[in-house]
């Protein structure tokens, strides 16, 4: 393939090629400005790889843009035969993807079942996938190649993908970009003779300088101008950037053909899966002979794919032909497609024909806009809900009466709302209350401009609109969670009055008697008044709902969730995680990103008050990642808080500190005083472990201050120990007692036995002599107290540093020997060496690294850390690939490297390691 002054861009593109056969991948983005010779690079690598590479192509499309899967269905359509060897969940999300079964499009396994069937592909021989024109990929394929793209390093795959754009962000950011530039003169020249090879040098010489280096516009303009009207041509003595003026030249090309020949180039260009026989049978409703197709393929505009498939040689082509048609020929080309549409994607593409003939007229049509809500439904139900979104915003557009247009932006709003898009989706509110009520709105919504105001604005305004939204909602159930996100709302804000007013209102507003959930009114007064429990059962009936509440509620119960801070001050974080569990495995049969991506969040804390620190750090590193692909800044907030609590505790001052500042730069504006809170704690501890007590009791005092912008009860509570030591260490005595008392009223209301024993420890600390001997065995004695390991060795420490002051050093060895093992297996960095100098005191030098415990965190990564579990569980690669979403070949990567670092040689070994929180060898 002959390519003018591309030998850059060809060198690069041999190696990546080369660098597949030699089984390394790669992925790329080709950007420049339309026609500026991006497919042809496109072409030249096909044709390079043709001979030793399986090549999977895709080139963007309009109408099948707004199809869920429908860019995946062409990619896919050469090896489709192959899915039947897929893992069997695999098997089916894919298929339910395609269209050639009725199973759930799953998206999280639809894109590790392409990158498992390319993985499998790339076994025989290397393979190619290029996509051509991604800003016409439909949604839900745009997010799998994506998810695809970041996941090839290891395998020899090369994926090709062209725009407009640096793919500085976006779904393409992770791809090596390599930017398209003009053609240079001389570069220009060489073209322009080749195309028109008889030209006259004065056309050769006016189409350089118009065509700017834009090879499209010489390869045009070269064979559309004219020695005799050069001079009088538009584009003759202006240098021009593909646009407009391009435009005007296609068009003057297109007119000079016979109308029946623009009518097929219509055809073509409205079809968008160029399906030749379709538009054949199209053309004869129309009255086309097959002297018009002939003319029209004559034409130079268009080309035939190697599957017979009709395309135009660029995209901007089929741009112009369908943008300069007459409204009628178009109103009459996507009609005459409608009517000969059959096969498996008819009943999908016939309402978008249909909605793009009412388009052309401007004129609305209560038949079609119903055919597209149904189309939107089924989509939302395959896992498209960007793709329903879309087709109801069209229906609205078409909707002759102002009630139907206001229903389906409302619920096109909700659809786009669970599909991770917010912005849509307000925008989406804001239209349909300009045709109805916003009580109307609200219910057919269910309360979502609460929601996004949750997500994405201010938490007193989110909490007010959330107590309205749930006043208007006919269903109670929605009602009870609306009721239940205001609450959360005035929480976060750390708004008392507010939250007090959401919860009256709330009892106020559910019926009496038996609706869904009402079971779990009694259980939201025990979390959001200062009502004290009775005891154990009491206890029980907060405790036992939880497990349960996420059960069967179809993605929504997120809304119903406690927010981990509260659930681990009141000590129920082992039923909420289970419940999270539970949840989380029905979210990733759907595509509910929202419901998924708060579920996600709620992890971290759970997981660091039970001890699991390493898998606390890799969920929340995955949440961020999971933030920054659908710009979920609460998610992110959330996993942050979590780095910073586990930097403190490890001794990482400089990360504590950025965290903070970022927290303050971004959430004190926005009243979310829950996460200014999680800082200046984080920041507290960290100063209190590097014995500067005087500056952490400065910060943790803020958490009870009220009116300061980091004041938060539930945080005020948990840090309620750091902030006691913190001033007995400051010589602020009094403060310490004021702890205390917090600490009492809080193990009274709810029983938490990890308040119970912090409460005994702040007053051990406090009392001398017997009395607090007997105080700080009553902390560790307390049931259940040691599910908390890290509060638990802490109390051990303090217990030793007394015992040791009191002269009692072989009793204090003991103590301080437990607490140095859980400080060591969890990387507690400042109190592992504070326990270190107690233990030299107390006349022993402790045991270092000998048989030390591994700490995951340093040794393996937390991909790494994750296969090595579900190894040593006995699972396969491919087993391990479809949990954890990647390629069998990505495991074995990860287990060459795991092996290695944990000084083993088969999967055998692994059986003997104990992945509690350290590597510990057993037997």
């Amino acid at each position: 393939m002959d390519l003018y002054g591309r030998r850059q861009e060809q060198a690069a593109l041999d190696r990546i090629l080369d660098g597949a056969r030699q089984g390394s991948g790669a992925t790329m983005m080709l950007w420049g400005e339309p026609g500026i010779g991006k497919t042809a690079l496109l072409e030249y690598v096909a044709e390079s790889a043709a001979a030793d590479f399986t090549v999977l192509r895709w080139r963007g499309t309009r109408l099948e843009s707004e199809l869920a899967f429908a860019a995946l269905h062409e990619l896919l359509w050469p090896v489709t035969e192959r899915i039947s060897t897929l893992p069997q969940p695999q098997a089916k999300a894919l298929n339910g993807a395609l269209g050639t079964s009725d199973d759930m499009a799953d998206r999280f396994l639809i894109g590790v079942a392409v990158l498992t069937l390319v993985g499998e592909l790339a076994r025989e021989r290397p393979v190619l996938v290029i996509a051509d024109d991604p800003q016409w990929l439909d949604e839900p394929s745009a997010q799998c190649l994506a998810f695809v793209a970041r996941r090839l390093r290891n395998e020899p795959v090369v994926m090709l993908l062209t725009g407009h754009d640096d793919p500085v962000d976006g779904p393409w950011e992770s791809l090596a970009p390599l930017e398209v530039r003009e053609l240079g003169d001389s570069d220009a020249r060489l073209l322009a003779r080749a195309v028109a090879p008889h030209a006259d040098e004065a056309v050769i010489r006016r189409t350089i300088r118009a065509a700017a280096g834009n090879p499209l516009a010489l390869q045009e303009l070269t064979t559309s101008v004219a020695a005799d009207d050069i001079s009088t041509h538009p584009l003759a003595d202006e240098r021009i950037a593909v646009g407009p003026r391009l435009r005007r030249a296609f068009r003057a090309r297109i007119e000079k053909l016979s109308a029946p020949a623009r009518t097929a180039l219509l055809l073509a260009a409205a079809d968008d899966r160029s399906d030749r026989n379709a538009m054949w049978q199209a053309g004869l409703v129309l009255g086309l002979d097959a002297s018009a197709w002939d003319e029209a393929l004559h034409s130079g505009l268009l080309t035939t794919r190697s599957d017979g498939r009709l395309r135009f040689r660029h995209q901007l082509m089929e741009a112009v032909v369908y943008e300069e048609a007459p409204p009628a020929s178009r109103q009459a080309v996507h009609h005459a497609l409608a009517s000969v549409l059959t096969g498996e994607h008819a009943d999908e593409l016939r309402p978008w024909h249909l909605a793009a003939a009412w388009d052309a007229v401007g004129r609305p049509d209560e038949e079609v806009a119903r055919l597209l809500e149904e189309s939107a439904h089924r989509s939302w139900a395959r896992g498209g809900c960007a793709t329903a979104a879309r087709a109801l915003r069209r229906a609205a557009k078409l909707s002759p009466s102002t009630v139907d247009a206001a229903r389906r932006l409302a619920h096109g709003a909700r659809a786009a709302w669970e599909a991770g898009h917010g912005d849509v989706a307000r925008r989406m509110l804001e239209r349909a209350e300009e045709f109805s009520s916003a009580s109307t709105v609200a219910d057919l919504s269910e309360g979502l401009r609460g929601l996004i105001e949750y997500a994405h604005g201010d938490l007193e305004t989110a909490c007010r609109q959330l107590t309205r939204d749930m006043e208007r909602v006919a269903d109670p159930r929605q009602a009870f969670r609306l009721g239940n996100m205001a609450l959360r709302a005035a929480w976060a804000a750390s708004h008392d009055a507010l939250q007090r007013e959401a919860l009256q209102r709330l009892e106020r507003r559910l019926p009496r008697g038996n609706f869904p959930d009402a079971d779990l009114l009694p259980l939201l007064r025990q979390w959001w008044t200062e009502e004290r429990g009775g005891g154990a059962d009491d206890r029980d009936q907060i405790v036992a709902p939880v497990a349960d509440v996420l059960t069967g509620l179809s993605g929504r119960s997120w809304l119903l969730m406690p927010p981990a801070p509260l659930a681990v001050a009141w000590g129920i974080e082992s039923a909420l995680h289970e419940a999270l569990r539970r949840e989380t495995d029905m979210l990733r049969h759907t595509d509910q990103v929202t419901a998924l991506t708060q579920t996600l969040a709620q992890t971290v804390a759970l997981d660091i008050a039970q001890g699991s620190w390493t898998l606390a750090t890799a969920n929340a590193l995955e949440g961020i990642q999971v933030a920054e692909e659908t710009g979920d800044d609460h998610l992110a907030a959330q996993c942050s808080a979590g780095l910073g609590w586990l930097a403190a505790a490890r001794g990482d001052e400089q990360t504590v500190a950025d965290i903070a500042a970022r927290f303050v730069e971004v959430w004190v504006p926005r009243g979310v005083r829950v996460f200014n809170a999680c800082a200046e704690w984080n920041l507290g501890m960290s100063a209190l472990f590097a014995s500067r007590a005087e500056e952490a009791l400065d910060r943790l005092v803020r958490l009870s201050e009220h009116g300061h912008h980091a004041a938060n009860a539930t945080v005020a509570v948990l840090a309620a120990p750091d902030t006691a030591e913190a001033a007995l260490q400051a010589g602020q005595r009094a403060a310490a007692e004021e702890q205390a008392r917090l600490l009492r009223r809080w193990a009274e209301r709810t029983e938490a036995a990890w308040a119970i024993s912090a409460t005994h420890l702040v007053h051990a600390l406090l009392a001398s002599g017997a009395d607090a001997e007997k105080q700080f065995r009553l902390a560790l004695e307390v049931p259940g107290a040691a599910s908390r390991p890290f509060n638990h060795a802490r109390t051990r420490l303090l217990y030793g540093e007394w015992l040791r002051r009191a002269c009692r050093r072989t009793d204090a060895r003991t103590q301080l020997a437990e607490a140095a093992e859980t400080f060591q297996r969890l990387d507690a960095a400042p109190l592992l060496a504070r326990t270190r100098a107690e233990l030299e005191l107390a006349g022993q030098h402790p045991r270092r690294d000998s048989a030390p415990a591994r700490d995951t965190a340093a040794i393996l990564t937390a991909q790494e850390l994750r296969v090595a579990r579900l190894a040593a569980q006995g699972l396969t690669n491919r087993e391990i690939g479809a949990q954890l979403l990647i390629s069998p070949r990505t495991v074995g990567h990860h287990l060459a490297n795991v092996f290695p670092k944990l000084g083993i040689v088969s999967r055998a070994d692994l059986a003997r390691i104990d992945f509690g929180d350290g590597l510990h060898l057993i037997g």
